[in-house]
């Protein structure tokens, strides 16, 4: 094999500098598309960058477990405890999993969904209108990040005059190792207060809500019932958890993302402004050419033979879905943004037991602001370096100043 850096693969500061390590996926793929590691600091793995590979492994949720850890996870250094955990339903597995995913559920179908149109056109259309005609400006901080956070705000009931404090939570969660987020140079004693802070301030929410319940997503998370009894409060604080930061987080990374790549291919920006209708499939073509979630980290049950290679058991695997969304054998030209693309196979949301349970509101909510997007932009272009976050898990770009000009917007 092609000799590569497997710090590439999993150094959050590597991402930071290069993007995306697209050559040596694309050097797995051809020639070692299952491949062991060792990489010092890090915990040995598996590097699974075949499409197939994926969902056969996805696909098996009692022999690749969850649980362990779905992240990529640093060697500690002698005794020294994991930071604290609160329990998601991404680090739950069979049976647990489909209980808890069962409490929230319903409110992400297509169809309880449809009553947010409304909210979240109107606040893309303003998040546009506050633009102004023409100008510079950082995408990300002033509108990628903004418009997810507004949306999932509204829907679990949290005050507008807190989103900037749980932006802030959100940023140090997945940027705990870029020097912009990190709130303690100890990684894990920084870890540990933003737990504590975010307990403290949902604690309150939760509270509030067993005693006044309203009609928004946090009073559903706070009088959830598994087999009878109330929702332990780890598995409370983990769905507020995952409301806000994974909801949040991975959606700013497609919109990002999404201009990002509509800057590299201006044909697919002004097809796009000719004919909105593409917005199902160019939102589903974003999600695969950007891959907001890089990676997922799977631990085997059991010995298992994959690609004529021996798992073993207690082997982690990382499953890197954005090399399966370049992947050759199911994807023509992976490397271009095609907006039209169908079939799209893509792994962004995932697949099998842990696809993504806010698909539906992602797709609407960056669909939306897409669309406001492209039938008003005139001309955009970059105004300077964008930067990315130092991370493994989602690797967006931070900071993306733009210069553009926007026609006015129908009246």
């Amino acid at each position: 094999m092609a000799e590569i850096d497997p710090r590439r693969l999993v150094e959050p500061s590597c991402y930071a500098e290069h993007g995306y390590p697209h050559e040596e996926w694309r050097t797995l793929r051809r020639e070692a598309p299952l491949e062991h590691f060792s990489v010092p600091g890090w915990v040995p793995f598996w590097a699974v960058t075949r499409h197939a590979d994926i969902v056969e492994i996805s696909k098996q949720p009692d022999l690749f477990l969850n649980a362990p850890g779905m992240t990529v996870a640093r060697q500690l250094e002698g005794d020294r405890p994991d930071p604290p955990q609160i329990r998601t339903i991404i680090n739950m597995d069979p049976p647990d999993h489909r209980q808890y995913r069962a409490v929230a559920s319903p409110y992400f179908t297509p169809r309880a969904l449809r009553k947010l149109g409304p909210l979240i056109e109107t606040t893309a259309r303003e998040l546009v209108d506050g633009l102004g005609d023409e100008g510079e400006c950082d995408f990300i901080t002033d509108v990628a990040s903004l418009h997810p956070l507004k949306i999932i705000a509204r829907i679990l009931g949290v005050p507008e005059e807190d989103e900037p404090f749980i932006l802030r939570l959100t940023n140090e969660l997945f940027g705990s190792e870029d020097p912009e987020f990190q709130r303690d140079e100890d990684r894990m004693e920084g870890m540990r207060s933003l737990f504590m802070e975010f307990w403290e301030y949902f604690g309150k929410i939760m509270s509030d809500r067993r005693a006044n319940p309203r009609d928004d997503l946090a009073s559903v998370f706070a009088n959830a019932r598994i087999d009878g009894k109330p929702m332990g409060e780890l598995e409370t604080m983990g769905y507020c958890l995952i409301a806000f930061t994974a909801g949040h987080e991975t959606t700013r990374g497609s919109i990002g993302g999404g201009l990002d790549a509509l800057i590299r291919f201006p044909e697919e920006l002004e097809r796009w402004a000719r004919d909105p209708e593409l917005t199902p499939r160019a939102i589903d073509e974003i999600v695969r050419y950007v891959t907001p979630v890089n990676t997922m980290v799977r631990t085997a049950t059991r010995d298992y033979e994959l690609r004529g290679q021996q798992i073993r058991e207690g082997d982690k695997l990382i499953l890197f879905y954005a090399s399966a969304n370049r992947d050759e054998e199911i994807f023509d030209d992976p490397d271009r943004l095609v907006l039209d693309r169908h079939p799209n196979r893509h792994l962004g949301f995932g697949i099998g037991e842990h696809f993504c349970l806010g698909a539906h509101l992602a797709r609407k909510t960056s669909g939306t602001l897409f669309q406001e997007l492209t039938s008003r932009l005139e001309n955009v272009e970059p105004a300077g370096s964008f930067e990315r976050t130092a991370s493994n898990l989602v690797p967006g770009i931070k900071h993306m100043p733009i210069r553009y000009r926007l026609r006015r917007a129908a009246a």
